[in-house]
């Protein structure tokens, strides 16, 4: 397991949907609301309320990052372009939506190796429970939230958690 006290998860490698490799660290010192998606699960309508928060915060200094990820029920099987496109077409998204990757297990991504080590509200860390898990990353790379996938992105506590981060 990755140790979130020696890696900047800013400087962790994902290839984009492009299939370009990249870091989060390109977008500057931004916060990020980390969510992995999908486009046929009955969570999906969440990208309307991220897509709300693109918009809202990104002035602010938040960008909203959809990974997307195939191991729930098998709720995201477009290739990775076609995912990117599904989300714009289909919701209007602008945020960024990268490859595709593995949330869990043997093949979790290291993006996603520090990510579960953060605890939700409940003090409870590990795997991911299902898509639409929401990480909040501070700008200065720390992880400082961890919303399951049934709290809706624009719940008391995420904007709360949101507006505790960006500056005023």
């Amino acid at each position: 397991m990755a140790d979130t006290q020696t890696v900047d998860i800013r400087d962790i490698p994902y290839t984009d949907a492009a299939g370009t490799e990249r870091t989060l660290a390109e977008f500057g010192e931004k916060a990020f609301l980390i969510v992995n998606v999908a486009s046929k699960c009955g969570l999906t309508p969440q990208y309307e309320q991220l897509e709300q928060l693109q918009k809202q915060y990104a002035e602010r200094g938040l960008t909203v990052i959809g990974f997307p990820c195939n191991q729930f029920a098998g709720q995201s099987p477009e290739g990775n372009q076609e995912m990117a496109d599904f989300c714009s077409a289909t919701y209007g998204t602008t945020f960024p939506i990268l490859g595709k990757i593995e949330v869990n297990g043997e093949g979790r991504h290291p993006v996603y190796e520090a990510l579960v080590e953060t605890p939700d509200a409940q003090g409870e860390a590990g795997d991911i429970q299902w898509n639409f898990e929401k990480f909040l990353v501070a700008p200065d790379g720390e992880v400082v939230g961890r919303f399951r996938p049934k709290t809706l992105p624009d719940a008391p506590e995420v904007i709360a958690a949101i507006e505790a981060v960006l500056p005023r």
